[in-house]
């Protein structure tokens, strides 16, 4: 005898369709969030990154520099350094004038002839030599002038003032902005104080100088940055207040003689500086806290267990009701 098949319920073919596995679903509102605060501590740690990537350059332009002073011989230095200290006994004044307002430092009496750019020239680009402040972390090039251009690039030396090769009444002056976005150069000078030193590597040479004044003077102050006979001196200089740049701070050291071992054993290495970039994990965490976030903003909603213990099973017959 033939049975024919139950008839389906008409409700079963819903109720599969309401048991079917949520699906997550992408929030652009969530999305929009997360580009957003990413976006935000990509604007807070930009200073960092652009100032560390700054000094990776300024350390490979400091490699190449050392290896060009390597690969000459010693006779080609001592020659370059002649040259040099020639030069300085030719500068009929070491002062130097510094305008208001300006970033952009300008010689007082600068030399008028051509000679200036061919002394201690090393490459193209007009680099002279090494400056290193261990007060501030500071490695950086120095380069012919103060162009903008150098000066956004490393250290400028200041036309018009002694070549910083050493000597008797000789004092050179190195500029530097100060504050930049893009990288730390002289921004922490205000920092060095009394007795700290820093150091100059020149064509072979390493020079070595003891801050023995701080000052900040007037732009036209330019009685601090004259050489004093019997004084071998060097002047840094930058600019205050940060943004407004009215005045002049200047760091003075004095050379040290004779140069103390450890530094002529540490001249040519490599900068220790840039050190390890430590804001990558801040970078990596905040790109993974928005990706968790974004994931968990498009996770289907939960049903509630008493629901879902409520809904029928397909094909299945309720209970009947009780006699």
């Amino acid at each position: 005898m033939r049975h024919d098949a139950a008839p389906s319920s008409p409700s079963s073919a819903p109720l599969r369709r309401d048991r079917r596995r949520p699906t997550w679903k992408l929030s652009l509102v969530s999305l929009a969030l997360a580009i957003g605060a990413l976006a935000g501590v990509g604007l807070l740690m930009y200073p960092t990154v652009a100032a560390w990537f700054a000094q990776y350059v300024q350390s490979q332009v400091i490699d190449g520099y050392s290896n060009q002073i390597r690969d000459l011989g010693a006779d080609t230095l001592a020659d370059q350094l002649d040259a040099a200290r020639a030069y300085n006994t030719r500068l009929v004044d070491g002062g130097a004038e510094i305008a208001a307002n300006e970033r952009l430092p300008l010689a007082n009496s600068p030399d008028q002839s051509s000679d200036y750019a061919e002394q201690l020239r090393s490459d193209a680009a007009g680099l002279m030599a090494r400056l290193k402040i261990p007060a501030i972390a500071v490695d950086l090039p120095v380069y012919h002038g103060t162009s903008e251009q150098v000066l956004y690039e490393g250290v400028g030396h200041l036309e018009g003032t002694a070549l910083p090769v050493g000597g008797d009444t000789t004092h050179s002056v190195l500029t530097a902005h100060r504050g930049l976005a893009t990288a730390e150069l002289f921004t922490h000078l205000d920092r060095v104080g009394l007795d700290d030193t820093f150091t100059i590597e020149v064509f072979g040479e390493v020079l070595v100088y003891r801050v023995v004044d701080t000052r900040v003077v007037e732009p036209e102050d330019t009685e601090s940055l004259a050489p004093v006979v019997g004084r071998d001196l060097v002047t840094l200089v930058t600019c205050t207040p940060l943004g407004v740049n009215s005045h002049r701070i200047l760091v003075t050291g004095e050379r040290v003689i004779p140069t103390p071992q450890a530094d002529l054993d540490g001249a040519g290495a490599h900068p220790e500086i840039p050190t390890f970039p430590w804001w990558i994990f801040v970078l990596a965490a905040a790109v993974l806290a928005a990706g968790v976030y974004v994931w968990w903003a498009g996770r289907p909603p939960r049903r509630p267990l008493t629901a879902a213990r409520d809904l029928p099973v397909a094909g299945s017959t309720a209970d009947p009701p009780p006699a």
